[in-house]
């Protein structure tokens, strides 16, 4: 059975009864699944009011009793694992090998804030006078508003809403409406796990609708947005114009460097797979790939061969491995960048079209020769499409990779500790991956620099975002 699509408000789901509902359909076979309800202004009301009521008493509450209900959900995302997973396979479409993958990997991320948020000190500074007592406090900013986006439905809503939650926040969440499943199953965790009514609300709807109408509220005082970087910078505008708090996770461009003294058949079977993971559709997907002159060819090759060799289908065949587009839409954006790059004399030697079925799948494709102007090796495609790109010199392929307006993730490929260090001080970017995929992890900050966004989730750096400093000074 697919999730019962709802909203959450002080405590209560509410489903249809004479709201307007939009269908959610799942991309690889376009079946209806269900209807989600969305929020009317009296809904959104009543979430901004539950959420400062509940406020008043949440920011005093112990951090002991906010960390039983995190380790609660921890618990029940475990259990409820497999469920969740398929439900999100369903309207989103990843294979359910990633969604239990992502489910069960966001148990640690309320694990993980269940232990911070029992951490969160503040300080005494030592007086000029014997008379003068000086504290730092750290105290949860208030009310919350995030919109967290269809790639990663779990996963990004979880992660904002334990640091609010884990602060002595509360918060109003609008998940993703084209895969809601996730979203409201977290709801239904916390519910569980015995959350007081109105810490968290979950809200659906016109994005651009719920998000005016809930960043413009006085009641709002924190802003957390994951999604592209022409939303987050509308959002980001409207936050500053009240002068409230925002967290960014915005879009992103992740060069790949791979040079000559690096493992090259497996940094090109790692690449690979992880390039379709999710069908593209990853914030930190590699999109960019800078090969040294030298082992150009023989990366090619392997690479190639590897993405001749992903199964692709519907996302509940065990055997698939990339399942399809989350929308429609993406389709024709993906077929617009294969079109762009052979007008830019660009060379595709996989792939490059839809597929001939239903669903909205579009094969992994490869494309190379392209100039370092072309719309793929500036504009983020957000799919299974690889640019491949020569290089030669190692301040030049740096250079290259910071070319452009992005800074989330990066990936840097070589067996030398001075080509590591190098790079890895010069790159700009959020993350620098070396030999591996080392990020989102609970324990370490996820973030990116110059367009890519504001701020860092997880880490110990996970609840900066949530807490205002006050400075309390008394004889």
């Amino acid at each position: 059975m697919y999730e019962t699509l709802a909203l959450y408000i002080d405590g209560e789901f509410l489903a249809g009864d004479g709201r307007k509902t939009q269908p959610v359909t799942n991309p690889s076979t376009l079946e209806v699944l269900g209807q989600l309800p969305h929020a009317t202004t009296a809904d959104l009301d009543r979430a901004l009011a539950a959420a400062q009521r509940a406020f008043e008493t949440w920011r005093h509450s112990s951090p002991m009793l906010r960390s039983e209900i995190l380790r609660k959900v921890g618990a029940l995302t475990r259990e409820r694992a497999q469920e969740i997973g398929r439900n999100m396979t369903l309207d989103q479409g990843k294979p359910l090998a990633e969604a239990v993958g992502e489910v069960m990997a966001c148990s640690d991320h309320a694990d993980w804030h269940a232990e911070e948020c029992r951490r969160i000190y503040g300080r005494v500074i030592l007086p000029r006078s014997p008379e003068v007592r000086q504290m730092v406090l750290r105290e949860p900013i208030g009310v919350c508003a995030a919109f967290t986006p269809w790639n990663f439905p779990y996963n990004q809503a979880i992660r904002k809403i334990c640091a609010a939650v884990g602060a002595g926040c509360t918060v109003i969440l609008k998940g993703p409406e084209d895969s809601p499943s996730a979203v409201v199953a977290i709801a239904r965790l916390f519910h569980d796990a015995g959350l007081p009514p109105g810490v968290l609300n979950i809200v659906w709807g016109v994005p651009s609708e719920i998000s005016e109408y809930l960043i413009r509220s006085p009641i709002v005082r924190k802003v957390s947005f994951t999604g592209s970087v022409p939303v987050g910078k509308h959002l980001a505008s409207l936050a500053g114009a009240h002068m409230k708090r925002v967290t960014m996770e915005l879009g992103g461009h992740s060069p790949v460097l791979v040079f000559p003294d690096a493992d090259i058949d497996r940094a090109a079977k790692h690449l690979a797979r992880f390039k379709v993971r999710n069908a593209g559709q990853v914030c930190v997907s590699p999109t960019r790939f800078y090969v040294h002159e030298k082992v150009y060819d023989r990366f090619l090759d392997s690479f190639v061969n590897t993405l001749k060799g992903v199964k692709i289908g519907d996302g509940l065949d065990p055997e698939t491995q990339m399942g399809p587009l989350a929308h429609e839409r993406r389709v024709p954006t993906m077929a617009k960048f294969v079109e762009n790059a052979v007008e830019r004399g660009g060379k595709v030697v996989l792939g490059g079209e839809a597929l001939e079925r239903i669903g909205h799948f579009f094969a992994p494709t490869v494309v190379t020769d392209l100039p370092d102007d072309s719309m793929l090796m500036t504009e983020e495609p957000f799919g299974p499409i690889a640019p491949i790109a020569r290089f030669s010199d190692t301040d030049d392929v740096i250079r290259k990779a910071n070319s452009l307006p992005f800074g989330l993730s990066s990936y840097v490929f070589t067996t030398s500790l001075q080509t590591a260090t190098k790079v890895s001080n010069g790159i700009e970017a959020g993350m620098v991956n070396i030999n591996h995929f080392g990020s989102a992890l609970p324990e370490t900050p996820f973030g990116g620099i110059k367009d890519s966004g504001i701020g860092s989730e997880g880490g110990a750096e996970t609840f900066d975002g949530y807490l205002v400093t006050k400075f309390v000074t008394h004889v």
